[in-house]
């Protein structure tokens, strides 16, 4: 039987090396035998071109150089691409800042729509009555909207009634022998990959100043997203042995030293579903993190330290107690490794994305 067709746009591009974007490519690894996907990608976000990677298409527009208006140019290409072909059974969508394509696709083309944030983070604050737009079209017109945050999803059940559904981030079990030796060892890790404001690396810093802290830091991700974040960054680290990896693409790269630090510190003050923290805990590393909602829905107690969040001053506390204490620590780190390899690993949740494609395609 030939494989029905499934749009992709909301990635940017793979191989993935942002959270959402790692979702998509991960849910299409699972699921590629079953279904035909083409992926809609911008060369600011891939290094590959147009062409079949691994089972799957990949459709790569230019990016032009005014980048605040790049994404928009990538949206409006795909939207266009896939108008002028009309060769879809279904369009899955990733992000809310695509659902004003749904205004077009509506008639022509079963849509899902996954959310991997609802609230508007601070960087895109000036465009509030934007994205108050973009959800009144979401709730109107996707045929199914997917939620990876359990807290996001009661917000908006009211308004997305029968079509919303919880399906959670996972992750991929990685090896050791599929890891790569780096020189660094038993350091204090943070890693986001894009460092901004709402992920805390503040936080991180102040609390490690606050104890005179002499060990090695290693933080992973681009700090070129906020010029006046980095500069603060910066000033915090001039007493600190900080090291400033920058962003790291290559998946086994970037897990050879998550699988190296002492343990990993996630201060971040706003998440739907954190893949990065998925991935540290499926390698057995020790986490110390904030105790937002998005954290504790996932991990409990026994399976990573919490502090407060938006307190360097427990989390201070908290390292000095991760520092004395390594056996309960590495205890912790095992336990929130089984509980992710019984709940969220991504052939589990790629098959709550089948069950949707599936009622969709037969018109449930």
């Amino acid at each position: 039987m030939k494989k029905k067709k499934i749009a992709v746009i909301g990635l940017k591009g793979l191989p993935a090396f942002g959270g959402a974007a790692t979702v998509g490519e991960n849910i299409i690894e699972q699921l590629k035998d079953k279904y035909d996907f083409t992926v809609y990608a911008t060369s600011s976000h891939t290094d590959c071109k147009t062409g079949v990677y691994n089972g799957y298409k990949q459709i790569v527009f230019k990016k032009i150089q005014i980048k605040k208006l790049n994404i928009i140019y990538y949206y409006l290409s795909s939207l266009f691409h896939i108008l002028f072909n009309n060769e879809y059974d279904i369009i899955h969508l990733h992000h809310r800042t695509a659902a004003f394509t749904l205004l077009f696709f509506k008639k022509s083309f079963k849509t899902v729509t996954t959310l991997h944030s609802v609230v508007a983070i601070q960087k895109f604050k000036y465009f509030k009555y934007y994205f108050t737009l973009q959800d009144y079209i979401l709730y109107k017109l996707s045929d199914v909207i997917i939620n990876v945050s359990k807290y996001n999803t009661s917000l908006i059940e009211k308004k997305a009634k029968h079509k919303l559904f919880y399906i959670p981030n996972g992750i991929s079990i990685i090896q050791r022998s599929e890891l790569v030796n780096i020189n660094e060892n038993n350091y204090i890790l943070f890693s986001a990959a894009r460092i901004i404001n709402e992920k805390g690396c503040h936080i991180f810093l102040n609390a490690l100043q606050a104890i005179n802290y002499k060990g090695q830091i290693i933080v992973i991700g681009d700090l070129s997203q906020q010029k006046k974040y980095k500069k603060e960054l910066l000033k915090l680290s001039k007493v600190l042995n900080v090291n400033y990896i920058g962003l790291i693409k290559d998946k086994t790269l970037l897990f050879s030293y998550i699988k190296r630090a002492k343990y990993f510190v996630f201060p971040s003050l706003v998440e739907a579903m954190s893949m990065m923290l998925l991935e540290v805990v499926s390698l057995k590393i020790p986490v110390i993190c904030s105790n937002i909602f998005a954290n504790k829905t996932i991990f409990n107690e026994n399976e990573v330290l919490f502090f407060e969040s938006n307190n360097y001053n427990d989390l201070k506390e908290k390292i000095l107690f991760a520092n004395n204490n390594t056996l309960y620590m590495k205890m912790i780190a095992e336990n929130a490794y089984k509980k992710v390899v019984k709940n969220y690993t991504w052939d589990k949740i790629a098959k709550k994305y089948e069950v949707i494609f599936n009622n969709l395609l037969n018109g449930n």
